[in-house]
Formats: structure tokens, sequence, C-alpha cells
């Protein structure tokens, strides 16, 4: 942001620990002088709302669409409690994790959720903010009851005892307005950054495909590999099935017995799992995902305990360990499994698929290659994400110095946040760090313990 924002003139302390001192002119009230509680019900038609940590409240079905989760509403609806636009509606549960939020729609929640509204004519996204800082969190757990974390619970009468800050309501609307557009802002910044990830993984994926497919001399002779989906290789590589190159072999499971701490990585589907004294093979080794995370790949340079739930490469039958793993991943080995309920890869499925090798001597310097470009798209996808990380920590800290006054954003009026957002475009820049080496954007894949 290229606003400069200053603190109040004149503080005052609030008396309430969450929210430190606040400004002079500000109301501090508890929660019951600001809501009173709701119990509407005998609403059955109408939508299913659900309270997120991530989010807050939104609809159900957005948040069932596209996961495994099961709707587990009771198909009774009666009971359940109504939420208009402006309600503030929490889980229980898990208020002090952060799932609560006013709403914007109107639906119902289950009868396990509190749903309170507003007394007067404040501003409900001043309340959003409020409390879904941190700060509150911490003082929503304070006021949680029961005998484990999994079973506090922060019920309505407790709520009510909260005490929250009031802004007069032309300064909460001020602030909703600020915090609004830096929420844009920080929106725009982060989509911008995962775009450049994908462009970059895009690039990574190019980059394997034409090394393991082609080689690196971009002079060399190619022939017709008579598989559609490698079309020419090189002249002087093997062509076959992959079986004839490789023996892939199925994983063991681990038993009570074996299971004692050590430092030899058991290795499963979804990566390593846990550590234990035991192996099954000694590395380098390529291990892929026969159930579960089906078609996953990993390497590892030492010993390690190929689980059940994987499949491991017994045989390199002289070929270069690191070619291998570059070579599984470019063949999607997912594709390959049951589309079951429980998918699962069968060895026997993929030692037929045919494939092309270079000596074991090119494989090498192949390797080689991919291992030197990987750290370049690594440090530039590590140092995306980190500024992803650090804008929502910033964004974080923000929304509660201003919704509990530490900062004034009184002077900040429309034109002003209007001319900060054509001056200060956010997303064209790139990770300067990563790029002031004279690095390229020319990815691959990184070769690391347990790295897929």
């Amino acid at each position: 942001m290229s606003l400069r924002l200053k603190p109040y003139p004149a503080t005052k302390d609030s008396g309430a620990s969450w929210l430190g001192v606040v400004p002079e002119h500000w109301a501090v009230l508890p929660n019951r002088a600001v809501f009173r509680e709701v119990n509407e019900r005998d609403h059955p038609e109408e939508q299913m709302l659900s309270v997120t940590i991530t989010k807050g409240v939104i609809l159900q079905k957005a948040l069932l669409e596209g996961s495994s989760k099961k709707d587990g509403s009771n198909q009774d609806k009666s009971a359940y409690k109504l939420v208009c636009p402006g309600d503030l509606a929490y889980n229980k549960m898990r208020a002090w994790q952060g799932a609560l939020g006013m709403s914007d729609l109107r639906g119902i929640v289950s009868p396990a959720y509190v749903v309170v509204r507003l007394r007067e004519n404040n501003c409900a996204r001043y309340f959003h903010y409020l409390f879904r800082t941190p700060q509150f969190a911490k003082e929503a757990e304070r006021w949680s009851y029961g005998i484990t974390s999994d079973m506090w619970s922060l019920r309505p009468e407790h709520f009510k005892m909260i005490y929250c800050s009031l802004p007069p309501k032309e300064e909460q609307a001020a602030i909703v307005r600020f915090l609004d557009h830096v929420d844009r802002r920080v929106r725009r910044f982060i989509a911008a950054k995962r775009r450049l990830i994908d462009l970059l993984n895009e690039q990574k994926q190019a980059v394997i495909q034409r090394a393991v497919t082609r080689g690196l001399d971009p002079n060399i002779r190619l022939k017709p590999s008579g598989i559609e989906s490698l079309g020419n290789v090189p002249g002087h590589w093997e062509i076959g099935r992959l079986g004839r190159f490789i023996t892939l072999q199925r994983g063991v499971d681990i038993t009570k017995e074996q299971q004692v701490q050590g430092r030899i990585p058991v290795v499963s589907s979804g990566g390593i799992s846990s550590f234990h004294n035991q192996f099954t093979s000694r590395g380098p080794g390529v291990i892929v995902g026969r159930k579960g995370t089906v078609g996953s790949v990993y390497f590892l340079d030492g010993n390690y305990w190929a689980h059940d739930t994987t499949l491991w490469v017994k045989e390199f039958g002289g070929n270069d360990p690191k070619f291998v793993y570059h070579l599984l991943k470019r063949l999607d080995l997912k594709r390959f499994d049951t589309g079951s309920a429980n998918p699962t890869l069968n060895r026997n499925v993929v030692h037929p698929e045919r494939v092309a090798f270079p000596p074991v001597d090119e494989q090498r310097a192949i390797a080689c290659f991919l291992d030197q470009r990987s750290h370049t798209i690594d440090s530039l996808s590590r140092c995306l994400s980190r500024h992803i990380d650090l804008i929502r920590e910033y964004q974080t800290g923000l929304i509660a110095d201003v919704v509990t006054g530490k900062l004034d954003v009184r002077g900040v009026e429309r034109p002003q946040l209007e001319e900060a957002e054509q001056l200060s475009p956010v997303g064209d820049e790139i990770a300067d760090d990563a790029t002031e080496e004279g690095t390229k954007l020319e990815p691959v894949e990184e070769v690391t313990d347990a790295a897929g």
C-alpha cells in the first residue's frame, strides 16, 4: 500500500486485554449490549449455510462442491436456525479457531450453531473483520469451556460477556471501505503470484518432457518411436516395454513389532509417513504410489522402507535412478489406476508401457541437467509462495490494527484508494531475490529426499 496510516491522536485503555488501547472517542461495550441472540426456526425450505474458518459464512453446496465431504445435515431441518444478511453466526465448538462471520446470505444453519443480530444499525462488516482477528480468536478461546480442546464451546451467555470496540457508525463505514480495498488488492496479488507459479509448473513439465524424450542435443537425428505419446526420439535410443528396463515391486506393510523409532524413512503413497530403524531397500530408490495417492513418484538417496501402498523399483537394470525417476513422472502413472472406488496401481499394467531409454551415460547427463535446473524453479516457486504468505500475514496484522483502533483510516478517502489502485498495480513484479542472480525461467522437477 502506498497510503501512510498514522495512530489516533488520543487513546484510552479499553479495559479488555484483547483490545488493548483504543481511540478515546470509541465505545467499548459487552457483546450483550451490541448483539441479541436469535433463534428463528421452522424455515426448512431455506438454503443450507456453513460457517468456515477460512471464509466465514458460505453456502454449504460451495463447501461440498469438488470435495469428498458429504452433507451431514438432518433430513428434517425444521429445528435449524435462520440466518439473515447482517447476522453473525458461529460454530460453538470452533469459534476459538475462527469459525465465525457476519453473513451476506439468507439461509439456515445447524441448531448447534449460535446466531446473533445487531441491536442497532451498526456496520455488520466491521464486526466481521473484528471477530475474525487472531486476537478475538484468543479471547474466544479464553471464554470457551470443555474437558479437552476438541470439546471447547463458546456458549451464547459467554459470548455476550466479551467486550468489543464500537467506533462511531461513519467511522465503521470508513474502516470497512479501507479494509475491503486492501482485501481486493491482496486477492489480486495472490492471484497473480499463483498464475506465475502455474506458468512455472507448465514450463517445468515441458522441460522434463523434452529432456527425457529428446535428450539434450537439439541437433540429434531422430527416428519414429511408433509410440503416439512419444513421437520421434533420438535414433540411438532403445525402445521397448518398461519392464525390460526396470522392475517394479510391491512394497511391504510394516508391523507393530517393526515400528521402532529410528532414522529410516517409511515411504507411503503420500510421501514419508514416519521414521523407523529398519529398511526394505538400499538407496538410491524410486517409489511410486500404488494406493491412496496413486501415481505419485518419489526419489530417495538413502535407505528406505517402501510401504505396502507403494511400488518401488527393485531392479534398475543398470539404468540411472534419477533418470528413471523423471521418466516415471513423465508417464503420468495415475492414468493406469483401476478407476474403482479404491484406485490401485498394478505393476503388471505398468510394465508393458512402451518407453525409450538413452545410453546410461546420456541418462546421467539428462538427470544432471534437470538437477541443475531444479534449483532455479524451486527457488522461484518458494519465493513466490513466500510472497503469498507474507502478504497474508501483512493483511492479518493490518486488519487487527485498523479494527482495534491502532491505525487511523479516517483521512483516507475513496479517491485516494482509487488512485493507489491505479498507481500500484499488483502482481506485475517477479521474485526480485530470485532473478537478481541472473537465472532464467527454465523450471524442472526438483529431485530431493522424499520430494515428489
